[in-house]
């Protein structure tokens, strides 16, 4: 007799999912319908919506339980929780009907004889028809049980998730989005546990969570059973994958971050518990995967989003679970659903926060969103204690669960102690359009109730609470609006924090990256002192040097994964646009101040024009460390497959330092011309002018630094406030200059732009360089629509 109850999932498709629920239907698309071996999923199968409301009717419950729903004033929290436990209590003491349970207890026994024994381990999760869908994710609302194992137990967990269709969370999810409750049916899916207890666990998004930017994965990891990860227990590791390159066999792994993953859940021998046990410091400090898995499991998000977007006929992106057993070391995929934030959003204006100034930074933790919010602090520590909330604080928790959300969109912001981008509160509050910080790790001992604080999250990844009342401008940008202008714009970019929302802006690509930001803020370490720590002798500096660099194979691989990284994902951002990576261009004060740096620079009485870039590539002092910056750039565009990458050589006094440079690249294995590379000059010093014709031999195009162009033909130091008023772009000296350069350097072929600040400041002084013919002009983001407006928009053809 065919069961009528239960299906396995070889025998589902998303279009069951009136009858098993969004998540059970999912798992059957990618057990069905996904390539074979594509997707590893665990066996198991789906109780039917049909069973649930087979338990309703046979234990007269319907009324029981619609009746005082249709009653219930949600605005009585307290009132509210009590009556829902009421009726989960009627629905979860209540008996399974028999043919349920008979058709429960056959499957259950295949299911334990297909993994080889009697009893298997499962999880046991709901599964409503109102979840897991593009419209509405209902992330968290149903309970969900791992480490299931017998039949007693099976039975009675059964009933609890069948129960859940009524928490107090749930019923004001379906209120506010406008499901009726009747209209809602729930499943069950009963599915072989993997023992991720002894391996590790995640989520994977297939976009950018903050921005919706579409073309990098999203994998958080973090040991033991995934739900440390989902509800925002730990903090994650995280990386970012490129997906338009990882699909040409490169391996892109644009940004790798290690987090805390301070504790695990793992089953407890010899009972049917999951415990929580702290992880030994040693397992903190490494990453929990390593890239072949990074790679493998964004390789099977990439299919699993291909496959729902030829479905759907539009792009959909998803949310995916995954676990890794520890021990077969194999890699499943437990759960996947459809983002629900961005996947219908529009392209549209672009709203930039913006802080006026800066306060006092009380904790930092991850961003989630780019928007800033402000209020008064209320801190929770109990469930019991939301009730005192108030609409427009600033919500600040250990972290935070699906009981919270009715709370939680009220909120002028949330600051949790744990927790990575893709926990409970980062989703709830990224739907919501709530500026959220987690995994501060001390917010809830470091904020008072009652105090004010400033929540910033338009500053990068990293999320900061700042001390009172912070006034913040807030600025909408359309894309759309803004002309193509008759000169090419292009932008000046430092931190890659941000890149995935400003390159939404039209611009021609990146014009300068400076990669000292990454250098000063993703590594903060000397690389001299990377490469020689016997000359090191502070203890602080060896100190962090070692937990830093833990992680890594070896201190230099530590520095060329962050620099690489950090150029990766601007490079990604942007791609297929080009970018020009400057090298390093730091003066001497500058790096001696970076962890270890002082027993490696000289004293100088003038930084600005002594020992700086070109000439510290080819000198035995620097020569070493120049090596890691050339390797980085070589890793984005030879492994990772970003050969929109170019470089750019500062500050490059002579011929003979232009030919010295470019032999120390080749060294390297970066060589001009090969695999398309370019490789530009700086032009900032008067002599880089009068000699365009030779340096053209040389290099492939120059870029103006007209802040440095200034201070050496008026002889001014550009730091000198006492001189200030005679620092002037606009000099005629300056501009018969820069006219000299864009001119030769045309007669012989080659591009000329301008990164300086001049442009951003002064947009008179973008229509001079267009009104020269120069080839492109790089702003600040900020300034990108006002210059466009400046220059003009770009002629139609006759």
């Amino acid at each position: 007799m065919t069961p009528r109850y239960v299906v396995p999932f070889e025998q589902l498709t998303l279009a069951d999912i009136p009858r098993v629920g969004g998540k059970n239907a999912a798992l059957g698309e990618l057990t069905n319908r996904v390539p074979a071996g594509v997707v590893d999923v665990p066996g198991g199968f789906a109780i039917t919506v049909e069973a649930f409301r087979l338990h309703l009717r046979e234990n007269d419950l319907e009324s029981a339980v619609y009746g005082p729903l249709d009653r219930l004033d949600l605005r009585s929290i307290e009132t509210a929780a009590d009556e829902t436990r009421r009726i989960r209590d009627r629905i979860r003491h209540a008996p399974l009907p028999k043919a349920v349970e008979t058709e429960v207890l056959a499957a259950y026994a295949a299911l334990s004889a297909r993994y080889g024994g009697t009893d298997a381990d499962v999880a046991v999760r709901s599964s409503a028809t109102a979840e897991d869908l593009p419209e509405a994710s209902f992330a968290g609302q149903h309970e969900s049980y791992l480490h299931v194992r017998g039949p007693a137990q099976l039975l009675r967990v059964v009933r609890e998730c069948m129960a859940s269709l009524f928490t107090h969370r749930a019923v004001v999810y379906r209120t506010e989005r406008g499901y009726g409750h009747r209209s809602v049916g729930l499943s069950v899916g009963v599915q072989k546990m993997v023992r991720s207890d002894l391996g590790s666990a995640g989520v994977i998004f297939t976009l950018d969570t903050e921005t919706g930017f579409p073309d990098v994965v999203v994998v958080t990891a973090g040991y033991g059973l995934g739900e440390s990860v989902v509800k925002g227990r730990i903090d994650p590791d995280e990386y970012w994958v490129f997906k338009p390159t990882l699909a040409t066999g490169a391996r892109p792994i644009v940004k790798r971050e290690l987090g805390d993953k301070a504790t695990r859940l793992v089953y407890s021998e010899g009972s049917d518990d999951v415990r929580e046990e702290r992880v030994p410091l040693a397992e903190r400090r490494r990453f929990a995967l390593d890239d072949d898995e990074i790679l493998h499991l964004s390789r099977v998000a990439v299919e699993i989003e291909k496959h729902y977007t030829k479905r759907a006929g539009k792009p959909v992106p998803m949310d995916i679970e995954w676990a890794k057993d520890g021990e077969s070391g194999r890699l499943f995929i437990v759960q996947a659903r459809p983002e629900t934030v961005h996947a219908d959003a529009k392209p549209g204006a672009l709203v930039l926060h913006r802080l006026r100034g800066k306060g006092k930074v009380l904790l930092r933790g991850k961003s989630v969103g780019a928007s800033i919010g402000r209020g008064k602090v209320r801190v929770v520590r109990a469930l019991s204690e939301l009730s005192d909330f108030q609409d427009g604080e600033v919500l600040v928790a250990s972290s935070t669960d699906p009981d919270w959300e009715p709370v939680l969109k009220r909120a002028a912001a949330v600051v949790t102690d744990h927790g990575g981008r893709t926990c409970h509160a980062a989703i709830v509050s990224r739907e919501h359009g709530i500026p959220c910080v987690v995994g501060t790790g001390q917010g809830t001992q470091a904020l008072v109730t009652g105090q004010t604080v400033t929540v910033s999250c338009a500053e990068g990844t990293e999320g900061r609470v700042y001390d009172g009342l912070l006034e913040f401008d807030r600025e909408e940008v359309d894309p759309a609006t803004l002309p193509v202008p008759r000169v090419p714009i292009m932008l000046n970019v430092g931190n890659p924090e941000n890149v995935f929302q400003t390159a939404r802006l039209p611009s021609a690509g990146v014009g300068l990256v400076r990669i000292e930001f990454v250098i000063s803020s993703w590594i903060g370490i000397h690389p001299m002192a990377l490469l020689h720590r016997e000359h090191v002798s502070d203890p602080v500096a060896l100190a962090e040097i070692a937990a830093r660099t833990e992680a890594y194979p070896s201190p230099s691989e530590f520095f060329v994964d962050r620099l690489a990284t950090g150029v990766a994902q601007i490079a990604a951002a942007f791609f297929p646009r080009p970018i020009i990576v400057r090298f390093s261009d730091f003066k001497t004060n500058e790096y001696a101040t970076l962890r270890g740096g002082a027993p490696f620079e000289p004293k100088e009485e003038n930084p600005m024009i002594g020992f700086r870039g070109a000439s510290r590539y080819y000198d035995d002092r620097y020569r070493e460390a120049f090596a890691l910056e050339c390797a980085a750039i070589r890793r984005v565009r030879e492994q990772m497959g970003l050969r929109n990458v170019f470089v750019m050589i500062p500050f490059c006094r002579t011929l003979e330092e232009g030919r010295r440079v470019l032999a120390e690249m080749k060294r390297s294995g970066l060589e001009r011309g090969k695999d398309d590379l370019q490789v530009y000059v700086m032009c900032e010093i008067p002599n880089n002018v009068v000699l365009a014709a030779e340096f053209s031999e040389l290099f492939d195009g120059f870029s103006i630094g007209s802040n440095d162009l200034t201070q050496l033909t008026l002889g001014v130091d550009r730091d000198s406030e006492l001189l200030a008023h005679v620092f002037d772009e606009n000099d005629p000296g300056v501009r018969r200059l820069i006219e000299q350069v864009i001119r030769v350097a045309h007669e012989k072929g080659r591009k000329v732009g301008l990164c300086g600040q001049a442009p951003s400041d002064r947009p008179e002084f973008a229509t001079f360089l267009a009104d020269l013919g120069i080839d492109s002009i790089s702003v600040t983001p900020d300034a990108l629509a006002r210059v466009i407006a400046a220059v003009g928009p770009k002629r139609s053809a006759p």
